[in-house]
C-alpha cells in the first residue's frame, strides 16, 4: 500500500495522526488569516500595504502546504492557483519568502507598495486561499476532531476512568455509563475501546471528507484552469502536429529507401532478363530468379512499414493480443496479464501498443533484467499499463527521447507516464490514459462488445 493511502480498516492509527496534525495546523490557519485580515483592514489607511505581502506570502506557503498533505496522504491531486506576483512588473512571484522585488518596482515607495498590494489583491488565487482560511477551522477542523474526539475520549474510558473511580465515588460517570463499581468500571473500559475502534475506523473518512473538502476550496480558480487546459491542448496539438509530421517522413523515407528502391531495381532487372531471354536464356533464368528474390524482400519492407504504423494484429486481435505478440519477438522473458472486457478505440489501442514496445525495447537495452511483467488493465475512467523490470534501475526520462517520446504520445490523450526507477532497480513504468475527454473520437476508452 503507497504511503498515505488511508482507506477505512487500514492505517488507523496513522490517519489519527494526521487528524492531530491537521488540527493543530488550524491554529496556524488562523493566525495567518488573522494576519491577512488585518493587512486588509489597513490597507484603505495606507499602513496595509507594507504587511499584506508578506501574510499573503505565509497564507499561499501554508494553503500550499495543505495541497501537498492532501495529495499524499489520500491521494487526492490539488492543482495550484499561480503564484502571486506584482501587478505590472512582469511574472516575478511572490511565493517565495526570501524573493525580491520584481524588475521595476520599487518597493521602498509608496507607488510601489500600491503596485505590489495591487496585484495581490488582484489575485484571483489570493482570495480563494483566503476564503479557505476563513472556513476550514470551522469545517475542516470540525471533520478531523470527530476522530480525534472519539479515540482521545475512549482512551480516557479505557486507561483512567478504572483508577478515577475510587476517587471520584459515586458521582463518577463515563457517557451515559455510571462508574460506581467494578462492573460499571469495566462497562466504561469496554465503551471506551469501542469508541478507540470507531474513532480509528471514521478517521481515514474524516481524511477523505477533509481532502474532497480541501479540493473544492484549493483548487486553482476556473478561469486559470481553463487558461491551464487551452494551454495544454495548444501544446499537444502542436507535439501530435510534430508527430504526424515526423511519421509520414519516416514512412516516405522508408519507402524511397526500401520498397520504392527494390521495385526499380526490380523492373531494370526484368528489362534486362527480357533482352537476354532469346540470347542467353540461362543467364535469364538467373536474372529472373535475381526478380523473384527482390519482389520478395519488396514485399517484405511493405509488411515492415505496415507494422511500424498498425500493426495487423493489433487492428484483428487488439491490445492484448498484440502486446503478446511483442513480446514474443524479444530476448526478454516477458509476462504479460490482460485484463481488458473488450476493445478500446483504435487510436488508444495503438498509443498503449507502441508505449509498452518502447518500454520493453529500453528495458532489453539499458536495464539488464531478464524478467519482465506487463499489466493492461481497464477499469473505472481509465486504461492502466504496467510494465515492471528486474533491471538495475537508474531510468531517468531527462536523458533519452524514448520515455520523452512516450509521454509526448500520450500528452495527446491526457495519459500519463510515471516512472519508479530507483538506482539498483527494479523499474516500474505505468502509464495511465483517462477514458473520457473532451475529444471521443481518439480518448474514450468505453470498451466495445
Amino acid at each position: 500500500m503507497a504511503e498515505g493511502d488511508w482507506r477505512p480498516g487500514a492505517g488507523g492509527w496513522a490517519a489519527v495522526w494526521r487528524c492531530q496534525l491537521l488540527s493543530l495546523a488550524g491554529f496556524a490557519v488562523v493566525a495567518v488569516g488573522g494576519l491577512v485580515l488585518l493587512a486588509l483592514l489597513l490597507v484603505p489607511v495606507g499602513a496595509g500595504f507594507p504587511l499584506l505581502p508578506p501574510a499573503a506570502r505565509a497564507l499561499r506557503r501554508l494553503s500550499d502546504r495543505y495541497r501537498s498533505w492532501t495529495a499524499r496522504w489520500t491521494g487526492t491531486p490539488i492543482s495550484p492557483p499561480e503564484p502571486l506576483a506584482d501587478a505590472g512588473a512582469g511574472p516575478e512571484p511572490l511565493a517565495d519568502a526570501g524573493a525580491g522585488p520584481g524588475p521595476g518596482v520599487d518597493v521602498g515607495t509608496g507607488a510601489g507598495r500600491r503596485r505590489r498590494a495591487a496585484g495581490i489583491l488582484g489575485d484571483e488565487g489570493f482570495w480563494h486561499d483566503l476564503r479557505w482560511a476563513w472556513l476550514e477551522p470551522w469545517v475542516g477542523g470540525l471533520l478531523v476532531a470527530a476522530p480525534l474526539a472519539l479515540v482521545e475520549y475512549g482512551l480516557f474510558g479505557a486507561l483512567v476512568q478504572p483508577f478515577v473511580r475510587p476517587l471520584l465515588g459515586d458521582g463518577n460517570w463515563y457517557a451515559f455509563v455510571p462508574v460506581d463499581s467494578t462492573a460499571t468500571a469495566l462497562a466504561a473500559a469496554l465503551l471506551g475501546l469501542g469508541l478507540v475502534a470507531a474513532g480509528l475506523r471514521f478517521a481515514p473518512v474524516a481524511l477523505d471528507l477533509h481532502a474532497a473538502w480541501s479540493r473544492r476550496l484549493l483548487s486553482a480558480p476556473h478561469t486559470t484552469e481553463l487558461v491551464r487546459r487551452i494551454e495544454h491542448l495548444t501544446d499537444t496539438r502542436a507535439a501530435a502536429l510534430d508527430t504526424q509530421a515526423a511519421e509520414l517522413r519516416r514512412i516516405e523515407r522508408d519507402l524511397h529507401d526500401g520498397a520504392q528502391a527494390r521495385l526499380v531495381a526490380l523492373g531494370m532487372t526484368l528489362e534486362e532478363a527480357t533482352l537476354r531471354l532469346d540470347t542467353d536464356p540461362h543467364a535469364a533464368r538467373e536474372l529472373l530468379l535475381e526478380v523473384r528474390a527482390t519482389s520478395e524482400r519488396a514485399l517484405q519492407d511493405l509488411r515492415d512499414l505496415v507494422h511500424g504504423i498498425h500493426p495487423p494484429i493489433l487492428a484483428d486481435r487488439g491490445l492484448g493480443d498484440a502486446v503478446r505478440s511483442l513480446a514474443l519477438d524479444g530476448f526478454l522473458d516477458v509476462h504479460v496479464e490482460a485484463r481488458l472486457s473488450g476493445r478500446l478505440p483504435g487510436p488508444v489501442e495503438s498509443a498503449a501498443y507502441f508505449a509498452v514496445g518502447e518500454l520493453l525495447a529500453n528495458a532489453g537495452k539499458h536495464s539488464g533484467a531478464r524478467e519482465v511483467r506487463v499489466h493492461l488493465e481497464h477499469t473505472g475512467p481509465a486504461l492502466r499499463v504496467t510494465v515492471a523490470d528486474d533491471g538495475r534501475g537508474g531510468a531517468d526520462p531527462a536523458r533519452g527521447s524514448g520515455l520523452h517520446g512516450i509521454r509526448r504520445r500520450l500528452s495527446a490523450f491526457d495519459g500519463t507516464l510515471a516512472l519508479d526507477s530507483p538506482p539498483g532497480g527494479p523499474t516500474t513504468a505505468t502509464l495511465e490514459i483517462p477514458c473520457a475527454s473532451s475529444s471521443p473520437k481518439t480518448s474514450s476508452c468505453s470498451g466495445t462488445g
